[in-house]
């Protein structure tokens, strides 16, 4: 009989096997990518491990998704690139504490849900974008520390070398064995290359040092001023924005796999709680990490037990494993971000590209160049959530239209089928024939929906048309918000108790 433990979800039993054996495989993935996020943003690889540790164990132990893994993820760091190059890592402190307050106000107001906004074609630009991002910044690494020259000679020939052998190995052993990382095992085979040959090239020491020891607790050295706030808080702003938009997406994608639904509010706080304690215990902050989710539930995790496991075993090579770490060859680590770039590119959007509409390849290349010429995926996903609604907009303008016809009262009928709202009121204008109209005319809301402002003004000022022309107008079948807004809704409207709508004008 196989031993379950229900630990911290008491709807969910735990396999401790599976739950074990995931953690450390998960622990395994995520500790070079959090070592090449850290770097890749200017900071000390020690950052991106307490990252990694604080990031897991808060959201795995409050989370509201069982088998979702945590860490320093790419997605956020590199929201803050400028702000660590122009202000420094305190700064980075406090902008990850605050963007974590943002999270958790985000699901205490139970705003988690807007994510539904988020359409496809969006995501996917935004997920290419991130993938040439990360493909592109590893560029520097075949350049001369802290300059622009390109590496030469043997320098620049053993860093392409061990760089390619390292993608070989990615590619090729999966297909002998899944049950190690590939990048965990292209990591050991040139680390120990490196080692065995005695084969100078650039290690992780030679970025920066990394000293074992626990996450110290540390408020960030910032003036408290309203200075400072200005320069923080559109930072927190966009890395609380993209965190979240990663974190649930993620989510979602996790629901879909485990036939089972997470709690998106609660996971905004258990996001925020985790980026506050990183502010304060030196780690550059995250959120849900795609591919170390992935290889969780493969693993067979469902419960929350291996994230601790592996964010406890991040810790223990924190504490004891730095000399190792710091003599793990770069080119190691450029091999598998070049890999996690392919991995993270969507390429089943290049091969439907001529099957989707050409505003949604419009805002998923628009998306795309703005996260990777402004590296910022929050600006970027707003832009794409902005110019999508906009062309839904037009599209549902354009299809309002009305059935006219005269009964054998002579009464003549406007039967309005689509929605009326800001785009759509010009057409619905359009429609009505008042000098032309009989006395007495009726306008059937039945098949239509009055969705805004907009709409009701359009209403209030077509009632008042009608009415200086001496004619009589009725309103049928809309909502008792409608009826309310509407300036003369006593006179004008039917009301039908059994049939009219339920629903609010925005």
């Amino acid at each position: 009989m196989r031993p379950y433990l229900n630990l911290f979800d008491f709807s969910q039993k735990v396999n401790y096997k599976n739950e074990i054996l995931a953690g450390f495989t998960v622990a395994m993935t995520m500790i070079p990518e959090s070592l090449s996020f850290a770097i890749l943003a200017g900071l000390s690889p020690l950052t991106g491990l307490y990252a990694a540790f604080l990031m897991g164990l808060v959201t795995a132990v409050l989370g509201g998704r069982p088998g979702m893994v945590s860490g320093g993820a790419g997605a956020t760091v590199i929201t803050l690139i400028a702000l660590i190059q122009l202000h420094g890592v305190e700064y980075l402190f406090a902008t990850v504490a605050l963007a974590g307050l943002l999270q958790i106000l985000v699901g205490v107001f139970k705003f988690g849900k807007f994510i539904r906004l988020v359409p496809q074609s969006v995501m996917y630009g935004f997920v290419n974008g991130l993938a040439v991002v990360i493909f592109t910044s590893q560029i520097d690494q075949f350049k001369v520390p802290g300059g622009t020259d390109w590496l030469s000679g043997a320098a620049l020939w053993t860093m392409i070398g061990l760089t390619l052998l390292t993608i070989l190995v990615v590619i090729v052993f999966p297909k002998f064995t899944k049950t190690v990382p590939a990048s965990l095992v292209a990591i050991m085979v040139i680390f120990a290359l490196v080692i065995g040959f005695n084969i100078d090239t650039r290690t992780v020491k030679d970025i920066a040092s990394i000293s074992g020891d626990f996450p110290p607790f540390h408020i960030p050295a910032v003036p408290f001023t309203w200075e400072t706030l200005s320069i923080i808080f559109p930072f927190a702003m966009v890395m609380g924005g993209v965190g979240l938009i990663e974190s649930l997406l993620t989510m979602n994608v996790v629901d879909e796999i485990t036939g089972t639904k997470g709690k998106g509010n609660r996971e905004c706080v258990a996001q925020g709680t985790a980026n506050i304690v990183n502010g304060f215990f030196t780690g550059m902050g995250g959120c849900a990490m795609i591919a170390q989710s992935f290889v969780n539930l493969s693993a067979g995790s469902r419960a929350r037990l291996s994230g601790i496991v592996a964010s406890l075993l991040i810790l223990v090579i924190i504490l004891i494993g730095a000399p190792v770490i710091e003599r793990v060859p770069m080119a190691a680590l450029v091999g598998v971000m070049i890999m996690v770039a392919i991995g993270t590119f969507e390429w089943s959007s290049l091969r439907s590209i001529n099957k989707m509409p050409k505003s949604d390849v419009l805002v998923g290349v628009l998306v795309a160049v703005i996260t990777i010429w402004l590296k910022n995926l929050a600006l970027a996903v707003l832009i794409g959530v902005i110019i999508s609604a906009l062309v839904f907009a037009w599209e549902s303008a354009k299809r309002i239209r009305a059935r006219k016809f005269i009964d054998e009262n002579g009464v003549k009928h406007y039967q309005i089928y689509g929605p009326l709202f800001f785009g759509s009121v010009a057409a619905f204008n359009e429609k009505f024939d008042v000098s032309n109209d009989p006395e007495e005319v009726v306008i059937d809301f039945r098949e239509s929906r009055v969705a805004d402002m907009s709409a009701i003004e359009a209403l209030n000022k077509l009632t008042e048309r009608y009415k200086k022309a001496g004619k009589k107008l009725r309103l049928r079948y809309l909502s008792e918000d409608c009826r309310t807004l509407l300036k003369n809704a006593d006179s004008l409207i039917e009301v039908n108790i059994q049939e009219d709508p339920d629903y609010r004008v925005v």
